[in-house]
């Protein structure tokens, strides 16, 4: 039989298999800032569960971790480094009662 006549079978696709994001002997804790880190987007959110590759019971533990280290002021709750920047500075200068403001950007 030709390929042509084998609609229905499955081509053989070789695939890479991931390596788990998590090794068996790292220790989910607050204090691992290098593990949390890998699991916190740019902007500070944590990442779902689906995109990190983790167990439910994994991503329960990361979230805590998280959580604590936020409370403990190891990790900022929000990064918000592109906010500043696209805040533009005002300066405020009075002239005999009038008050005019110059933008800069």
């Amino acid at each position: 039989m030709d390929k042509s006549n084998r609609p229905f079978l499955k081509s053989k696709r070789s695939f890479r298999r991931r390596l788990p994001p998590i090794e068996s002997g790292d220790r989910i804790d607050y204090r691992n800032m290098s593990l949390i880190s890998r699991f916190i987007s740019e902007q500070g959110k944590i990442l779902s569960r689906r995109v990190n590759r983790l167990t439910l019971k994994e991503q329960r533990l990361i979230t805590i971790a998280i959580k604590q280290a936020r409370i403990l002021s190891l990790l900022p709750f929000l990064n918000n480094e592109k906010q500043f920047e696209k805040t533009e500075a005002t300066t405020r200068t009075t002239t005999t009662g009038l008050i005019t403001i110059n933008q800069t950007k």
